[in-house]
């Protein structure tokens, strides 16, 4: 029975979390401990991109990260953003995190629907004259290039941050004791594989987000047992929540 879960991402900032909704539920403890972390780069090896941040005149943020290690970026090279610089965002939420960091104008943001970036491509096509900025991680794909490319839109990629192995200690690699594992992308994967090299899963269920770590799962000859997201559950906490009434019905 699955008693004890390992969530590999940070706890939530919210009491209405659908984790703690899983707890509540089927009386199980989650546990929030990222496997990874992001790092942003330098000053000097940003540097090394030869990309300079006041050529552009849009930002494209596909996550907080991108956010947060590009304002950091700005702040040690010096460099003032001006008031005009616009921002798209791949979600609403994500466009108001900007707020962190400058004064938040509608006429200035914009944002996607659906967290797709193919959602958010036709709002960019609006302001075709643009030159845009993507920040991104050192592990990413094409995708965005590729569409960006399709709509002939003025834009250079490029790296302001990258994720690494967060090791865990040596007292909790003796004390892991996990009846199931969540994973959210291949960095976590492997993390776990450097982290507990003698890792045997036996009896403990992995769960998995997206085709990416669920490939990274099967590569590394483990075993999945919850996969999201799907039709039938598009978000990671509805695809556990199945696998423990299944569970809790076999026990009866």
């Amino acid at each position: 029975m699955i008693k004890k879960i390992l969530v590999s991402q940070p706890k939530p900032t919210s009491d209405k979390s659908p984790y703690y909704d899983l707890e509540r539920e089927f009386r199980v403890q989650c546990v929030f401990r990222p496997f990874v972390k992001v790092e942003g780069l330098s000053a000097k090896e940003f540097r090394q991109q030869k990309v300079s941040i006041l050529d552009y005149t849009a930002i494209v943020f596909t996550s907080r990260h991108a956010i947060d290690n590009f304002f950091k970026l700005a702040a040690a090279l010096r460099i003032t953003i001006p008031e005009e610089m616009k921002y798209f965002c791949i979600t609403e939420t994500i466009s108001l995190y900007i707020q962190k960091y400058v004064q938040y104008r509608k006429r200035k943001v914009f944002f996607g629907t659906t967290g797709k970036i193919q959602d958010l491509i036709p709002v960019m096509a609006k302001h075709k004259n643009e030159k845009y900025l993507v920040p991104m991680s050192s592990v990413h794909n094409d995708d965005l290039k590729t569409a960006l490319d399709e709509k002939k839109l003025k834009h250079t990629e490029c790296v302001m941050y990258r994720t690494v192995s967060n090791d865990l200690t040596e007292e909790e690699a003796k004390s892991f004791d996990y009846d199931m594992l969540v994973f959210f992308s291949p960095s976590g994967i492997a993390s776990l594989k450097k982290n507990l090299p003698d890792f045997s899963q036996g009896d403990i269920a992995i769960a998995a987000f997206g085709p990416a770590t669920c490939k990274a799962v099967t590569d590394a000859g483990l075993r999945i047992d919850v996969e999201a997201p799907s039709e039938e559950f598009p978000s990671m906490t509805s695809a556990i929540r199945d696998f423990l009434k299944k569970q809790k019905k076999q026990k009866k």
